[in-house]
């Protein structure tokens, strides 16, 4: 035990993984958050969408040499956009509509890649995870978004509760729903592709879908499935950082895997309070 904690230490005692640590607990929080509102509101597989987006953004950026993540938020966010309207105002639905724009984008994606720089080691990054080899750059930006989306759900907190359960009492009390709806595609979108450095395009949604679902097995007010949600997927990324790190595995799977272990145990003490309950 004394050995593994030593270990641990070591670890964490490298300025890569400092940094690694400190985006990942940042978007581990910012996309548990949203999450609930996501999975409440039958839109948990927009994460997964949107990362298809992002992948698709950051072959054209890699095809001519730009910056990936400053071409990838803008272009999530107006899909974001785009998505939100999509599914309000046509008779393409939302999950339909997530499928259609996110399979297109990963095949444009890998057909860009195809023709210009092949499927190099940076994009198996995007597309599996891999958080300790962020830049500088990628760092501070991440940061600097993670605590801006942070800041702006507490900001409009009640009112993004009030969207998330009942949009049309929400719209009779004089509140903006389709504005609040916007913010909170606009700050998932930036938390997806900030998240597709730590876990991949293909795993990201798991971040926003899992530590929501756990929550709701035990909890039943929204404010304590925020916070028990939040708790658990900074727990998970912590775990499966220490796991990754001494056993050599991917970030994003071994964090997946955790927060999978982390579900099943919520859905089974859901069930045993259930049962003495009846």
């Amino acid at each position: 035990m004394i050995e593994f904690i030593n270990e641990t230490l070591r670890i964490f005692s490298l300025a890569f993984m400092q940094r690694a640590l400190i985006v990942g607990c940042l978007v581990s929080l910012c996309a548990s958050l949203l999450g609930v509102n996501m999975v409440l509101k039958r839109y948990s597989m927009i994460g997964d969408g949107l990362s298809h987006v992002g992948f698709g953004a950051l072959a054209v950026a890699t095809a001519l040499r730009l910056s990936p993540l400053w071409v990838s938020i803008p272009v999530v966010v107006v899909v974001a956009f785009f998505l939100l309207r999509l599914s309000e105002n046509s008779k393409i639905k939302g999950d339909a509509a997530i499928a259609l724009i996110s399979a297109s984008s990963l095949a444009i994606g890998s057909v860009i890649l195809a023709l210009s720089t092949g499927m190099n080691t940076d994009v198996c990054n995007y597309l599996f995870g891999s958080i300790v080899s962020m830049t500088d750059a990628d760092v501070y930006l991440s940061v600097a978004l993670s605590v801006i989306v942070l800041l702006l759900y507490v900001l409009f907190y009640n009112r993004i509760f009030a969207v998330t359960f009942d949009e049309t009492f929400a719209k009779a009390t004089g509140v903006k729903a389709n504005l609040y709806n916007m913010l909170l595609a606009v700050l998932t979108a930036v938390t997806v592709v900030l998240g597709m450095r730590m876990m991949g395009a293909l795993m990201i949604s798991s971040l926003i879908i899992f530590p929501s679902l756990s929550a709701m097995r035990i909890c039943k007010r929204f404010g304590s499935v925020v916070i028990v949600s939040a708790v658990l997927s900074l727990g998970s990324f912590l775990v499966g950082m220490i796991v990754s790190s001494i056993a050599a595995t991917p970030t994003g799977a071994s964090v997946v895997i955790v927060n999978l272990i982390a579900f099943l145990v919520f859905w089974a003490i859901g069930k045993i309070k259930g049962g003495n309950a009846r």
